[in-house]
């Protein structure tokens, strides 16, 4: 069996991270290293509807649940630099133990993008307590998916979430798929349309505590991947939801949704990037080690080729998620071209890393003892969430069209 300690696993350079930045990636990288990496068998063969909230109490404790939250509301202050990082870091052992965070700081999302004090102040701090608080971002519908994601595509969603103005609250109806961290969040930020209005073209944002009369939790998805994450499925039935729980106003979600979108592609695309750089330095220890011909592996031609353009796969994945990540923290609103290409190509290269990975190590990388093949089957989970390939380039192009820089 690989030995995968600490000292053996490559990671990112630190030259260019602010040292704040560096320390969060250094602390973050021996708790996946440590404590993280020993329970990835156990996490992974579990069953569905399992949760550790252990170890999730632990990453709660370094500050994984309040990363982005500002330092006034008991938060670490980190941009999406900070956070990319330390998704890539968790990503490179487990990418589902990175999504039950990633999916936490998506459901805070919209409340940071309102600029709203009394929300903030109300539900932010929340994230600080010596308890786990976990939260998700309830967007995804039966028949309502990429039409959610594309706002000229709004009008003609299919069968969205009302929601319906009594008084001074609003009544909730409809129903969430797919929802990550669903099951165990205490908050949800929810996504429905305006009565009366066609598809989601005045989709609005809530935010909802999940202990709320009328709201049905129903199975956990039982998925081929990410599975110390869980995906459910989410009900609401006549829930209230007083008005001043509404970010962004009537009709603002679309814009909230755009804008958390372009935010957390940056985030996405460092967690392809270590599900890719988990299965390289899994094969680039083998390589290692394993002798033909009289030398290691890795001596040969045929190896050394793939070894290189797999490292440098990973290194292209990282700049692009680090150039997107920081534009995300200093340009308002955050930009939609370099998120976007940095999660088209991260999600793919995860793909063809992991593949040849597996190859290198020949059946033993399709033995589930070995870990090679579950980084495979997480390669693939990306190219779902946040984006499909085919939305990323229709985001692309239409930024490619929109100016008339060169690319």
């Amino acid at each position: 069996m690989l030995d995968t300690s600490p000292a053996e696993v490559a990671g990112p350079p630190t030259t260019s991270l602010p040292p704040q930045v560096g320390a969060l990636r250094d602390c973050v990288r021996t708790f996946a290293q440590e404590r993280l990496r020993p329970e990835v068998q156990r996490l992974d063969r579990a069953d569905a509807a399992d949760f550790d909230w252990d170890l999730v109490a632990e990453g709660h404790r370094l500050g994984l649940t309040r990363l982005v939250i500002s330092r006034a509301h008991g938060g670490l202050g980190h941009g999406e630099l900070g956070v990319a990082v330390a998704l890539e870091e968790l990503a490179a052992v487990d990418a589902g133990f990175a999504l039950v965070f990633g999916a936490t700081m998506l459901g805070q999302a919209p409340l940071l993008l309102s600029g709203d004090p009394a929300l903030q102040a109300r539900f932010l701090p929340l994230f600080s307590g010596d308890e786990p608080v976990l939260a998700c971002n309830a967007i995804t519908e039966e028949l309502a998916g990429c039409d959610l994601l594309i706002p000229e595509n709004a009008q003609y969603a299919l069968d969205v979430m009302r929601a319906r103005r009594d008084g001074d609250h609003y009544l909730l109806d409809g129903a969430k798929k797919f929802i990550t961290n669903g099951r165990v969040a205490t908050y949800a930020t929810v996504f429905a349309n305006i009565e009366g209005n066609p598809g989601a073209s005045a989709l609005t944002c809530f935010v909802v505590p999940l202990d709320s009369p009328g709201v049905e939790l129903g199975a956990v998805a039982d998925k081929m991947g990410y599975r110390t994450c869980l995906g459910t499925e989410m009900t609401f039935r006549g829930v209230r939801v007083p008005a001043e729980n509404v970010i962004g106003g009537e009709g603002g979600g679309v814009v909230i949704n755009v804008q958390q979108m372009n935010m957390a592609r940056a985030a996405v695309a460092a967690i392809s990037t270590g599900v890719a750089r988990g299965a390289l330095d899994l094969a680039r220890q083998w390589c290692g080690e394993r002798i033909q011909g009289g030398v290691p592996l890795y001596r040969h031609q045929f190896t050394a080729r793939k070894l290189a353009e797999m490292s440098t796969k990973v290194d292209a994945a990282r700049l692009l998620y680090l150039r997107a990540a920081h534009l995300a923290d200093t340009e308002i609103p955050a930009p939609a071209y370099e998120p976007a290409v940095a999660k088209l190509f991260a999600d793919r290269i995860a793909v063809e890393v992991a593949e040849e990975a597996m190859s290198l190590m020949g059946a033993r990388g399709y033995v589930r003892d070995w870990g090679m093949e579950k980084y495979l089957r997480e390669a693939l989970g990306a190219r779902i969430y946040e984006g499909t390939p085919e939305v990323l380039a229709l985001a692309i192009t239409e930024s490619m069209y929109a100016t008339d820089d060169d690319f």
